[in-house]
């Protein structure tokens, strides 16, 4: 039986709030990606020949399979298929992503990216979602999407600080031409109940205005037993024509979620590990459903403004104000004491924050007999202003029964905790030119500079922070090439800031990744769809170690390596087909004695695939899918244990039907043989989605 007394420089509750819940001790600057010029809606356009899927990565219109770096992209389509209700489901069948590695949470949503933590990497309309302080997390409802982008690697040179893994942009629902609704009932295991509302078209039958309004209602129990959630969310938007040459959208978004959260956190003792009391059920609450408890509200209000000064000029901005509320008490299991009794602890967090983001560009495209050159320049600001009250309690109560879980043992909390006020400001001046050449080559360069200040008090004390400055670069270049083959190379960086010191007292210094890629896009003329490959070797270094003393050092590097294939296409004019797979080898210094040792958590082998069927002749209306996802094994962090947890395989599927041309009806299931599975450790473990039924009725008009 393994038990875990505090670490050497982390206690338990330390590790519970930097590891298992993602609760940063270190305060980390902002970063926007450079995924998605808000004005377009990112769909998939089919051309008599291929199918191009139109992106906007580098913050201008390019198809995607003429951007030399690697991308991917999910359609409305695709998630009304395989009946996204989670963020973190989106990329389930695409390449370079982890999702859900610490299993079905309803407090946040969790990617990794190549082998990087992707909290700090989620953006909306271009826009950062800011992910602070712990659990104020912005939160992405897929109802209210149009698509998915995803931008895989460091990512800085248009939008500043940012991880070295990717980022990933979320394009809203936006206003019609045409008039149109629906209206989608749903239904499910765990009590699944939902309501949505899309209605859009033009505004008192005017061709210079448009509106949308979505709106949604959910509530269901979560996937540990006492635990349930109950979301509202509303998303109206504006398009007006102000001239022919200028346009504005507004868009506005709130959404309140309540409930008991669901705190996965399971030991390796009973659930990788066996025990002589057998192991723990997936649906067994550790925590302390009474007593634990999340209100989570936020909104949101911002416009896109374009304006085409001539045949070469267009100018755009983007701008956004955030509010976000949350109360969040969590009780999670810490460390063994014995072979069935473990101590709790607890987390407490009660605040807000306000953010304001705006991005500015200008855009110019000329054209000669032989080139086509789009420059883009720009600068963004944006600011976060965060106040919290923070308490955590190492010691929550007395020995928890892990086998027999007895509720009620505990004293609750008088204090409020330590007051928490953090900051980050953020000006950045950008420049990015694309060069096509001879309808054969392209040449892409970009240069970023940012000054980021950042303000972190603990009790009206300084407790880190300061001014820096940064200049990123990236590069590329691709041969479209005959076949529809396409090979490219491509260089990025990225930084991301560290507060804090290092037991002598220096201030630590940025994290800054690189990376290199070598892939290849291949786009036949016989194949209406498309395959992409990659391999990629991508480093950030001047990252934080354990050292055992009182903080952690700066020095040490992780780095990712790895190959990518995916395809997505129609094989007949009745089967689509998408297909992915990975392979990701991490590497992580973890203190002065421990270097270049495989990193926990991530495994190195991922593959899927996914088919559609739509029917044709007397059942024509019929559309049958299905999809296996495969997550090879993976290893608990070293640091904490030598677990390993073992691979999984599982599978989904799909059927719907047309009854009319208006009414549509559709089942999903996840996790068709109700497997049962540990998605991952990292100090904690945490058991993977049970199966899962969702019916639908939907209702078009």
């Amino acid at each position: 039986m393994q038990t875990f007394p505090p670490f050497s420089g982390l206690s338990p509750v330390t590790v519970a709030i930097r590891r298992g819940m993602g609760l940063t001790l270190s305060f980390s600057l902002l970063g926007i990606s450079p995924l998605a010029l808000a004005q377009s809606d990112a769909v998939a356009d089919v051309n008599t020949d291929t199918m191009v899927v139109t992106g906007t990565a580098l913050k201008v219109d390019a198809p995607i399979l003429e951007t030399p770096r690697s991308t991917s992209q999910v359609s409305r389509e695709e998630l009304d298929n395989r009946q996204v209700n989670k963020y973190d489901e989106v990329f389930r069948y695409r390449s370079g992503v982890l999702s859900q590695p610490f299993g079905q949470d309803n407090k946040a949503d969790w990617f990794y990216l190549r082998g990087f933590n992707a909290e700090d990497s989620t953006y909306q309309d271009g826009l950062r979602q800011f992910r602070e302080g712990g659990y104020f997390w912005w939160s992405t409802e897929p109802f209210g999407l149009e698509s998915v982008e995803l931008l895989k690697g460091p990512a800085s040179i248009l939008y500043g600080e940012a991880p070295p893994g990717g980022v990933i942009n979320a394009v809203s629902k936006r206003p019609t031409e045409e008039r149109r609704g629906l209206v989608e009932l749903q239904a499910g295991s765990n009590d699944h109940k939902q309501v949505g509302i899309d209605v859009s078209g033009p505004v008192a039958d005017r061709d210079d205005a448009r509106y949308r309004m979505v709106g949604l209602f959910r509530e269901g129990d979560g996937a540990i037993e006492d635990t349930d959630n109950q979301r509202v969310y509303l998303a109206p938007s504006l398009e007006v024509d102000l001239s022919d040459n200028t346009g504005i959208t507004f868009l506005a978004s709130y959404l309140k979620d309540h409930g008991t959260p669901t705190n996965g956190f399971k030991l390796p003792h009973g659930t990788v590990n066996n025990t002589p009391f057998g192991k723990l059920d997936p649906e067994d609450n550790l925590g302390e459903p009474g007593y634990e408890r999340q209100e989570h509200e936020q909104w949101a209000l911002g416009y896109e403004l374009s304006h085409s000064l001539n045949d070469t000029w267009d100018l755009e901005q983007n701008l956004r104000y955030s509010h976000l509320d949350l109360l969040e008490r969590d009780v999670y299991v810490s460390y063994m004491l014995d072979d069935r009794h473990a101590q709790r602890g607890m987390t407490y967090r009660d605040g807000d924050y306000d953010a304001i983001t705006v991005d500015s560009r200008a855009i110019g495209h000329w054209y000669t007999d032989r080139l086509e050159n789009t420059l883009l320049l720009g600068f963004d600001y944006q600011d976060l202003d965060i106040n919290y009250d923070n308490y955590d309690d190492a010691a929550f109560g007395g020995p928890f029964d892990i086998f027999d879980p007895d509720y009620g043992n505990f004293t609750p909390s008088s204090r409020s905790g330590t007051e928490h006020q953090e900051g980050k400001e953020q000006l950045g001046f950008y420049a990015q030119d694309q060069l096509r050449m001879d309808d054969r080559w392209i040449f892409l360069a970009g240069l970023r500079h940012d000054s980021v200040d950042v303000t972190n008090r603990i009790d009206g004390q300084d407790n880190g922070g300061g001014r820096e400055d940064e200049m990123t670069f990236s590069g590329g270049m691709m041969y479209l090439g005959d076949y529809g083959v396409s090979p490219y190379l491509s260089y990025s960086e990225s930084f991301s800031p560290q507060i804090g010191t290092d037991p002598d007292g220096n201030v630590y210094q940025s994290s800054e990744g690189e990376q290199w890629e070598l892939g290849v896009k291949y786009a036949p003329s016989w194949l209406d769809g498309y395959v992409t490959t990659s391999v990629f070797d991508l480093e950030e270094s001047d990252t934080l170690y354990v050292s055992g003393e009182s903080s952690n050092r700066q020095g040490g590097k992780r780095k990712s390596r790895g190959f990518e294939v995916e395809g997505v296409g129609y094989v007949t004019d009745e089967l689509k087909v998408t297909a992915a797979y990975t392979y990701t080898d991490v590497r992580v210094d973890l203190s002065q004695a421990q270097k270049d040792v495989r990193a926990g958590l991530i495994p190195r082998n991922q593959a899927s695939l996914w088919m559609d069927y739509e029917a044709q002749g007397l059942l024509r209306g019929l559309n049958i899918g299905g999809g296996v996802r495969y997550v090879g094994e993976s290893k608990d962090s070293p640091q904490y244990s030598d677990t390993q947890v073992d691979s999984y395989t599982l599978w989904d599927a799909k059927a719907s039907y047309d009854l009319t041309p208006q009414w549509t009806a559709q089942v999903n299931v996840n996790n068709l043989t109700d497997e049962e599975y540990v998605s991952g450790c990292e100090y904690w473990c945490y058991y993977g989605e049970e199966r899962s039924v969702v019916g639908s009725l939907k209702y078009r008009f």
